[in-house]
């Protein structure tokens, strides 16, 4: 597999982290007392009901840290998700998965929002926002996002998103054991031409007089 360090070092950087709005909901640097609300829906086991485990405070921070470090390093990432009146609910964002796989490598985005916020259509706003950077910014060819199978209010927000599924693409993930019963992972993808055709038809709809 090509290193995803230099995948990653391939790719459009800014010197600050970026910064995107959208109606509801707006993406950006963390701040200090997002760690505690951070480590409240890490530690929720229906939150984190797709994931190994929950993770204890030391484990969130140390999550959070890898987090601010790469946004740091690349002006995107995990991005801090925030609603109107700035609360933090979560992270939205953009990554580079250091796994072995086949669609590798890739640039995934994902989420990972408190359960307070869930039922909002907040993930799928923020997660177009990061849609936006990716292929107009970073100017990739290609998004995916993957999940485990029975996962299906992730898949949802994919199919929101108008990313594609097809079981040819499923895979084993490797940082799960033979067995586990999360291992089996679901692949989405959607490409430049396909996002930007449906941006113009969201700005023509909204332009409409």
């Amino acid at each position: 597999m090509p290193d995803p360090d230099v995948f990653e070092q391939s790719l459009a950087h800014a010197r600050e982290v970026a910064r995107l709005r959208g109606p509801r909901v707006s993406l950006g640097p963390w701040q200090p007392d997002d760690r505690p609300l951070f480590a409240a829906l890490n530690a929720d086991p229906e939150t984190m009901r797709w994931f190994p485990s929950v993770l204890d405070r030391q484990q969130s921070d140390a999550l959070a840290d890898t987090i601010e470090a790469a946004l740091a390093r690349r002006g995107w990432g995990w991005w801090a998700a925030r609603q109107e009146d700035g609360e933090f609910i979560g992270f939205v964002g953009l990554n580079v998965p250091r796994f072995e796989a086949p669609f590798m490598p890739a640039v995934e985005i994902g989420w990972r929002l408190a359960r307070a916020h869930w039922n909002r259509g907040y993930a799928s706003e923020a997660a177009a926002l990061a849609l936006d950077y990716a292929f107009g910014t970073l100017a990739l060819a290609e998004v995916v996002a993957f999940t485990t199978v029975d996962n299906l209010r992730s898949r949802r927000v994919m199919e929101r998103l108008h990313m594609r599924h097809d079981p040819a693409d499923d895979f084993d993930h490797p940082a799960l054991a033979d067995g586990h019963p999360l291992r089996r992972h679901v692949l989405y993808r959607i490409g430049r031409a396909d996002h930007f055709n449906l941006f113009n038809e969201r700005t023509r709809r909204r332009d409409a007089p």
